[in-house]
């Protein structure tokens, strides 16, 4: 199933909806009293099985069309978004940067979340240098602790696309990341979650991310440096992770930074991460 936030008409804040065709349909009109994915996802697997099966009940032409709405994030007020750093090796050879000691661990700020087809602004005053990551995100679906390899994608809910916007002047001039990725608005992410049983393999998805029309990032999930299920049991070594979490597991190479010229987000800038069985996340950039 894939689950999204959107607000229709004039209606002043986001509901959970489920596709369903080319509609979407409100999990509250299916008996399920859910406001956000969040809540769904404590709520465990059976409230999946039951929107599951009143979905196959209604007439093909209920719900409603995404042109009548507006995406949120594709998650709202996660435990925590972590953040995976140089888990590509061409994306830190291109930052010239060392991956060998184990998974680069940050938190992103939840203000830094932002919906598909929304605008970002860009800090013109603090940096000129802001960059564009198309990275795969993972959303936990329940407790992790002490899990193995071969365990951990048991735990997933589903996945969704992520646009790890950067400042990268700060992010060199910084021992940390997380300021320079948690400007408000910096983690476009959505436009849906994919429930991991439609993702059996996370590892052989293509990524790809496209500015102004120029595909500037394509590969695919198998040129991780660490599997899904990797960082999943990696972290859970360390921390119990939470359900709702998102993991963003890093981004490809082809970054801005690395282009000659340079090719960073400026005013009017369109940018779209495109994830195999997820779909596109769109950004439009304006200048502050």
């Amino acid at each position: 199933m894939r689950f999204a936030h959107l607000t229709p008409g004039s209606a002043s804040a986001p509901e959970l909806y489920v596709e369903r065709g080319e509609r979407f349909v409100a999990v509250r009109e299916l008996g399920e009293a859910f406001d956000t994915l969040q809540e769904l996802v404590e709520a465990g697997p059976d409230a999946l099985k039951r929107i599951r099966a009143a979905l196959e009940t209604l007439p093909a032409s209920a719900g409603l069309s995404p042109a009548d709405a507006t995406y949120a994030p594709a998650v709202i007020n996660p435990p925590v978004v972590l953040a995976v750093g140089l888990n590509y090796d061409e994306h830190a050879s291109e930052l010239a940067r060392d991956n060998d000691s184990g998974p680069v661990l940050f938190t992103l700020f939840p203000n830094s979340l932002n919906a598909h087809n929304a605008t970002v602004e860009l800090p013109t005053r603090l940096s000129e240098e802001v960059d564009y990551e198309g990275e795969l995100g993972v959303v936990i679906g329940r407790a992790a602790k002490n899990v193995t390899p071969e365990e951990a994608l048991d735990y997933v809910f589903g996945y969704t696309a992520i646009n790890d916007i950067t400042a990268r002047n700060i992010q060199f001039s910084e021992p940390q990341w997380s300021r320079c990725k948690s400007f408000d608005g910096f983690t476009p992410i959505g436009p849906v979650v994919v429930t991991a049983d439609e993702i059996p393999d996370p590892q052989v998805l293509h990524i790809a991310t496209d500015v102004d029309g120029l595909r500037v990032q394509d590969s695919t999930t198998e040129f991780m440096i660490r599997s899904v299920a990797e960082l999943i049991s990696s972290i859970s070594q360390s921390l119990t992770i939470l359900p709702g979490t998102v993991i963003s597991t890093g981004s490809p190479g082809g970054a801005g930074r690395s282009r000659k010229p340079p090719l960073y987000l400026v005013e009017g800038t369109e940018v779209t991460v495109t994830i195999e069985k997820i779909g596109a996340v769109t950004t439009h950039c304006v200048q502050i």
